[in-house]
């Protein structure tokens, strides 16, 4: 056995620690067929991932859409055939003919439940265009969403082009967020082409050694792997959005490559001093690990709060959050030190030459520190100004603009709210289980009150079709009955779609009925869903808050460390939010990241954000707090200890945030603007934090906090963590 691995052995000891690197050949050996066994599953993650329709389970329009289905054997229609008939017009007899053809077809296809078209409804005039050259199928086709989405998809394809007179396009709810899908699959396999070269070239960089590169992006690897293998198992389960696998890469990366940074720089620290391989490996895995291990569960607590809401779409990306960080600590504490012990002092770096004095970190941080009123104070509204945008932060519902421009979908959703005054696709259905006597003659006069709201372009019922309070259809369809209920459709103009949607129900529900209703439809469906998720931000921001803290201060005794820490991570999210709003509410720099302003934020987006950036804000803060703990503890000063602290941790935490932001930024150049937000949000959030509120901000709060960072309760748990206490 050569020499530096008997050492090695020698020096181990009895921990865990010690017991991986005497067994280094077996763990990397078992390491390296798991991450095998994982990509394998792992393969086949993106075909089993979807995106969930928009409905929260339980709520007043779920219940609707389930009666529709159930009772009346009807719901909201999911795609959208717009068919332009051109210069005849849709009342050409050539046109109709052809028309009507089409519906035949259609109504015949397998798992096509239900059609309607401006043709088969009496000419309605809610499918028609302002012109008269267009027109509208509306189709349905139930089931469960991805086979549902598969189907619309099938007949997007076969219909859409050239039809007799007629030219087809292919929309609809379903349609769009298929496409959606589709093209955060495509934006995902793009960025792994760019992002897992890119970490590599910035590793050697960093490292100047090929095999230390390698293995950090190994344990990347193994951790974006573990996480999309879970993920596909989960979702054999329940559903698991298609974003979450775009989490599980950066993010995979990303704490990849943070966690080994850390445990390598120790590692090379100790052997350095002086110390042996396996001593080096030990102390590197007790110290850096010991930290690696509390900033892991405390992002893990960030994305755990995210099961608390009742959407699976936010759910996704708590069960991501989770197996990522689970894969990267068993990849950084695990796999990574065994691999140290085999590469021995290959692995080392090179020799410092410079004492920790002269670093650039802790002149910065000394000059804070001399005057931490004056320079805290400037940086501080720098940070306020940047985040004041954030003030006009206004929540709305997402439509097919997420999609780019050029998506089939969108352009479809474009040419209906250009050439409609209204959309019957996004109908609010008003559903009575019960409605005693005959539904037509009681459903009159509550048409005629309904179609006179404001912002309501069209009512159908049992009674015919009113217009503005005036029956301009009469009565020819038993649709709107069955097993003595009754339903009807209210069809919003395009104004108050693109208005308070919340209102116009509102305006809706306050309308005597002659029998019990409740609403359904997509309108209602989107603000169920924006409600179930405002009513758990509370609880959710609660259980982030408190054990966050809770994770700090066990990571460092302290009780206002984690008070600062919060108030400083609020601050990396006011900046987040405020470039959120002034980029992608306001529509600046639009042209530029190319989608489309709609000068709302749709609300889940802001919250997911608001999770991922505060657990890595605390994440980083455990890094450098840890550090700065360990220096203090040695020396008893609280700004020598702060200044040293900070130059042995800052560079390690910039270059990972480095790493990320690129890692996020390249989905700023996808197609979804939902992936484009998080690029932008968290790549500007991550190197704020990083640089000025850690850089600055905190040794300057450090400064005039003094020995009060380290007072520690007189309870036995936070004694236990703190070993020794400076006098």
């Amino acid at each position: 056995m050569p020499q530096h691995d008997i050492a090695a052995d020698h020096r181990a000891g009895s921990g865990f620690a010690g017991w991986v690197v005497r067994r280094r050949i077996l763990v990397v050996a078992l390491a390296g067929a798991l991450t095998v066994a994982l990509l394998l599953v792992a393969a086949g993650a993106l075909g089993a991932l979807s995106l969930s329709r928009i409905a929260a389970p339980g709520s007043e329009s779920d219940q609707a859409r389930q009666m529709l289905a159930d009772q009346f054997r009807t719901g909201p229609p999911n795609l959208i055939l717009l068919v332009d008939a051109g210069a005849p017009g849709v009342d050409d007899p050539a046109v109709r003919r052809a028309a009507a053809e089409l519906d035949r077809r259609l109504a015949g296809e397998p798992g096509v439940a239900e059609t309607g078209s401006y043709w088969s409804r009496g000419d309605s005039p809610a499918l028609r265009s302002r012109d008269g050259s267009q027109a509208l199928i509306l189709v349905r086709v139930p089931g469960e969403v991805n086979e549902a989405r598969a189907r619309v998809g099938e007949l997007a394809d076969r219909y859409a082009g050239e039809s007799g007179p007629l030219t087809v396009r292919a929309g609809g709810q379903d349609e769009v967020f298929r496409e959606i899908g589709a093209q955060a699959r495509t934006d995902f396999l793009r960025a792994e082409a760019i992002v897992l070269p890119m970490v590599l070239l910035l590793l050697l960089l960093i490292y100047r050694r090929v095999a230390l590169a390698l293995l950090t992006l190994g344990v990347g690897v193994f951790a974006t792997a573990g996480a999309l293998a879970g993920l596909r198992m989960i979702a054999g389960v329940t559903e698991v959005s298609t974003f979450a696998a775009n989490l599980a890469l950066v993010m995979g990366l990303a704490l990849g490559v943070d966690y080994c940074l850390f445990v390598i720089a120790r590692y090379r620290e100790e052997l350095a001093a002086g110390n042996d391989i396996g001593e080096s490996v030990v102390v590197a895995v007790r110290t850096a690990g010991r930290t690696v291990f509390f900033s892991g569960l405390t992002v893990a607590t960030s994305l755990l709060a995210l099961l608390l809401f009742p959407l699976s779409f936010l759910r996704s990306f708590g069960y991501a959050g989770i197996l990522v960080v689970g894969s990267a600590l068993v990849g950084s504490l695990v796999v990574l030190p065994a691999a140290l012990a085999l590469l021995g002092r290959r692995a080392a770096g090179p020799v410092r030459r410079r004492p920790v004095e002269q670093g650039r970190w802790f002149r910065v941080a000394q000059a804070v520190m001399r005057r931490p009123l004056l320079i805290g104070g400037a940086v501080l509204a720098l940070v306020l100004l940047l985040a004041s945008p954030a003030l006009g932060l206004r929540f709305g519902l997402p439509d097919a603009r997420i999609l780019p421009a050029e998506a089939s979908s969108r352009i479809t959703a474009d040419e209906i709210r250009d050439e409609f005054g209204q959309e019957e696709s996004d109908a609010l259905y008003l559903v009575a289980r019960q409605a005693e006597g005959t539904p037509g003659a009681r459903s009159t006069q509550y048409a005629e009150q309904l179609s006179r709201v404001d912002g309501v372009a069209q009512v159908d019922s049992a009674a015919g079709v009113h217009v503005e309070g005036r029956r301009v259809i009469p009565p020819g369809s038993d649709r709107f009955t069955a097993e003595g209920g009754t339903y009807l459709t209210v069809t919003p103009t395009q104004s108050a779609l693109e208005g308070d949607i919340g209102a116009l129900v509102d305006r809706v529900r306050a309308v005597p009925a002659p029998y019990d209703v409740i609403i359904g439809g997509s309108p209602a469906e989107m603000l169920d869903w924006r409600s179930a998720l405002t009513e758990r931000i509370p609880l959710v921001l609660g259980v982030i808050l408190l054990l966050s803290f809770a994770v700090l201060h066990l990571a460092t005794g302290s009780v206002l460390l984690p008070l600062k820490a919060t108030l400083l991570n609020l601050l990396s999210l006011g900046v987040m939010f405020g470039v959120m709003v002034w980029v992608f509410q306001q529509g600046n720099l639009s042209g530029l990241l190319g989608f489309t302003p709609t000068g709302v934020l749709e609300a889940s987006m802001p919250l997911l954000m608001f999770c991922i950036v505060y657990g890595l804000s605390m994440d980083y803060e455990v890094f450098i707090v840890s550090r700065i703990r360990e220096e203090y503890l040695r020396t008893g000063d609280n700004e020598l200890a702060v200044a040293t602290g900070l130059q042995r941790t800052a560079p390690l935490v910039s270059t990972a945030a480095v790493v990320l932001a690129l890692s996020f930024a390249v989905y700023a150049t996808g197609g979804v603007v939902y992936l484009k937000m998080i690029g932008v949000g968290m790549a500007v959030a991550v190197l704020v934090d990083a640089t000025v509120i850690r850089g600055i901000l905190l040794p300057a709060f450090m400064r005039l906090a003094g020995r009060a960072n380290w007072w520690v309760p007189a309870y036995g748990a936070a004694r236990l963590l703190v070993s020794r206490q400076p006098r």
